[in-house]
């Protein structure tokens, strides 16, 4: 017990060690510059994260880009789980989705962002954004983890007779979840790029990117780095709290 608490507390100190010299240089580049309109150093940017921070506006607009982002990571997730999960069990089905794959990975995201002010509400945009750059990430890594489940198990399942329900449970889900888990963890960070992009285009009121559009229409730097200051700790947050339960379940499973 003394031993991890004392591995914690190296971690912990290494890590904000760490951050210490970034900011350090972050400081360091600002006063070189001389000019805070040009590059905020982290004063600047700290100064105006307490004036948002105290306004009504500022929660709301956290609160909605969170539930849109969230929902678009959500279907985009659910979406690839299904269709890479179908891909590797109906034969031919995999050949008929690459194309459509293919085409979501080469294309720009502010392309599709700008088709989809013509076809979807505004409101809409940032969760069709997410789900179209998570969809791909997904459905690759499950159709990969299906694929690369032990053959020898399947087949000596096959040969007892073992019911499909059991072999997915039992066989298939303990090979694939560490390839579902590095998917939503890298497609997590890309949902949160897509997402306040995506607002920071289509503009809704009420959101990220909306605050990121209006710092950059009334040049005030330090509330752009300020806004992004705050995509940057939920973006962290939400990937640690995603990770604490999938590790949880992944214990229960031993368990």
């Amino acid at each position: 017990m003394i031993s991890m608490l004392t591995q914690t507390l190296k971690k912990t100190g290494k890590k904000l060690i760490i951050a210490i010299i970034w900011l350090g240089i972050w400081q360091a580049l600002s006063a070189v510059i001389g000019l805070s309109v040009l590059f905020p150093s982290p004063i600047d940017t700290i100064i105006e994260l307490k004036k948002l921070v105290v306004t009504s506006d500022f929660w709301m607009s956290v609160l909605l880009s969170v539930v849109r982002i969230s929902v678009g990571f959500i279907t985009g997730t659910l979406a690839g789980v299904l269709t890479g999960a179908v891909s590797s069990f109906v034969k031919g089905f995999s050949e008929f989705l690459s194309p459509l794959v293919s085409i979501i990975k080469a294309t720009p995201v502010a392309s599709f962002i700008i088709l989809a002010v013509i076809w979807l509400k505004t409101g809409n945009i940032p969760s069709f954004a997410t789900a179209l750059i998570v969809f791909p990430f997904v459905y690759s890594n499950i159709k990969t983890g299906f694929e690369e489940t032990d053959r020898g198990l399947i087949e000596m399942s096959d040969a007892f007779g073992v019911p499909f329900g059991r072999k997915l449970l039992k066989l298939y889900i303990p090979s694939v979840k560490p390839y579902f888990i590095s998917a939503a963890t890298t497609a997590m960070g890309l949902a949160w790029k897509a997402g306040i992009a995506a607002e920071v285009i289509c503009n809704p009121t009420m959101s990220i990117g909306n605050g990121i559009y209006e710092s950059k229409v009334y040049f005030e730097p330090s509330a752009m780095f300020a806004w992004t200051a705050v995509v940057v700790i939920l973006s962290i947050i939400l990937e640690k709290i995603m990770l604490l339960i999938l590790r949880k379940e992944k214990k229960n499973d031993k368990a």
